[in-house]
């Protein structure tokens, strides 16, 4: 299917392999633009709609070059359905997240630099700081293992770690991510970055983090509309990646939300009206 085809079938009930084959190779090309993937690092996905497989990148493919084409149908024993080259090395990974955690749809692992910063501090530990890492206020574990996770029993003690969190810490190595969708996983992924650097810039500066307290975590909660954020922040990044040649132009029609879907209905969700009438 060509993208004009997935540009004029988005909407219509189409299989969502090919419009999720071009996100997540946009998502890709994006994150590395903005360092947080690199030579290596990968995102998956789950089918809609199927239980037996899961979609990621072929390993050896460049990620700044990543295309549609270059997306693997796998299955949660990481042998190839459709399409050709072989996963990463870690695609175990995915397989046992995905198995252990029904509530996620894409998992991201990346070696960000910030990130793995954390994981060689002493008596330091990675806090939710800005407003939008309340996102992680369940915590962000460090699982201890720096090699590279090839085997399913390393995948599995992984997968224990992050346990019901989205995020988790390897230690000198990277960290792995969750989130309901590839769209949400990438705005994610570009707060976790802000969230990592703004605790380490406080460090520098030589005072001590003081992060979110409980209270305020609520009160952000309670303000958060995480579709419409994920939904704003897509839009941005999608019309920049563009605008800066990150993104095929063919691609323009099939990834770019229309101003019609940019208008928003609301500015809060009715939890808040709800509390203020208590």
């Amino acid at each position: 299917m060509s993208v004009t085809d997935i540009a004029s079938k988005k909407n219509s009930g189409a299989s969502p392999i090919p419009q999720l084959a071009l996100e997540l190779a946009a998502a890709t090309r994006m994150l590395e633009a903005e360092d947080i993937l690199d030579y290596s690092g990968h995102i998956s996905c789950r089918i809609p709609g199927r239980d037996d497989a899961f979609m990621i990148q072929i390993g050896s493919t460049s990620r700044q070059e990543l295309g549609p084409a270059d997306i693997l149908i796998v299955d949660y024993d990481c042998n190839v359905l459709e399409g050709e080259g072989k996963p990463p090395s870690e695609t175990v990974i995915h397989a046992e997240i995905l198995k252990a955690r029904p509530d996620v749809n894409s998992v991201i692992h990346c070696h960000m630099d910030l990130a793995i910063a954390f994981t060689m501090m002493e008596g330091v530990k990675m806090l939710p700081m800005r407003a939008r890492a309340s996102r992680w206020k369940s915590g962000i574990p460090t699982h201890p293992d720096p090699s590279h996770i090839k085997l399913v029993e390393q995948a599995v003690d992984l997968a224990n770690t992050l346990g019901p969190h989205h995020v988790a810490l390897m230690r000198a190595h990277g960290l792995v991510m969750t989130a309901e969708s590839v769209r949400h996983l990438y705005i994610d992924a570009i707060h976790f970055k802000e969230n990592a650097l703004a605790q380490l810039q406080v460090l520098q500066s030589g005072a001590k983090p003081v992060p979110l307290t409980e209270e305020e975590i609520e009160a952000i909660e309670l303000m958060e509309m995480r579709d419409w954020h994920a939904k704003k922040l897509w839009n941005y990044y999608i019309r920049k990646g563009f605008k800066e040649g990150q993104l095929d132009p063919e691609w323009q029609a099939a990834l770019t939300p229309t101003k019609e879907s940019m208008k928003r209905e609301k500015m809060f969700d009715d939890k808040v009206l709800a509390k203020m009438k208590r």
